[in-house]
C-alpha cells in the first residue's frame, strides 16, 4: 500500500508541475475552479497514461450513474461518526466500476483562497471520509459489487488556491487523516 501511495504522490506531483507550467494564462486570469480542474485533469490524463495505472480514468465532478438511470438521490459517504456526508468531488482518478478489486485511486478537492471557510472544512471532512478504509467501519465491501456509498480513494488531495500570495496549499490524505502539507509557487 504504501508503495501505491509513492507512487500516486509521484503522478500528481508531475502532472501538478506540468499543470502550474502549461497554464499560466489560466492563473492571471484567475478563471474558475471547475476551469483549473479541466486543465489538471488533462495533466493528470497524459501522466497516468504512461502508467500501471492507465486503464483508469481521470473526471470532473463524475457522478455515479451507473445503468444509465438518472439519479435523484445525491452519492454520499458515512462520515466520522456515523453522519452521511454528501460527495461531489472536483476531480477523481477511478476505474468507473470496472475495477472490483480497486476501483478509487484518487480524489482532489479543489479550492481558492478566497472560498468560504465552511466549505473548505467540508472539503478537509470529505476527503477524510473519502479515503477511510474497511478496517475503520466506514463502509463494507465484497469485492464483487460496488459498495453503496463512494469510498476507499487510495490518496486524497487538498488543492487551494491563493492568488494574494501566488501559492497553492496541498495536503494529502490518506486513511482518514492529512498526513503530509506543503505550499507551491504558482510559475510566472
Amino acid at each position: 500500500m504504501k508503495e501505491r501511495i509513492e507512487e500516486l504522490e509521484k503522478i500528481f506531483e508531475a502532472a501538478n508541475e506540468r499543470f502550474l507550467i502549461n497554464n499560466t494564462m489560466l492563473f492571471e486570469t484567475r478563471v474558475s475552479e471547475r476551469t483549473f480542474c479541466g486543465a489538471l485533469m488533462m495533466e493528470l490524463k497524459n501522466i497516468i497514461a504512461s502508467t500501471k495505472f492507465s486503464d483508469y480514468y481521470v473526471d470532473v465532478e463524475y457522478n455515479r450513474n451507473i445503468g444509465g438511470k438518472v439519479k435523484t438521490i445525491k452519492k454520499t459517504i458515512k462520515g466520522l461518526d456515523q453522519q452521511i456526508v454528501t460527495i461531489n468531488c472536483d476531480l477523481i482518478v477511478h476505474s468507473r466500476g470496472l475495477n472490483m478489486c480497486h476501483d478509487n485511486l484518487i480524489a482532489l478537492e479543489m479550492k481558492k483562497s478566497t472560498g468560504r471557510k465552511c466549505d473548505k472544512e467540508n472539503d478537509r471532512i470529505r476527503l477524510e471520509c473519502l479515503t477511510k478504509s474497511p478496517d475503520q467501519e466506514v463502509w463494507s465491501y465484497d469485492g464483487k459489487t460496488l459498495p453503496e456509498y463512494v469510498c476507499g480513494y487510495d490518496l486524497g488531495i487538498y488543492y487551494e488556491i491563493n492568488f494574494n500570495r501566488n501559492t497553492i496549499l496541498i495536503e494529502y490524505y490518506q486513511k482518514g487523516e492529512c498526513y503530509r502539507q506543503y505550499k507551491c509557487c504558482i510559475s510566472k
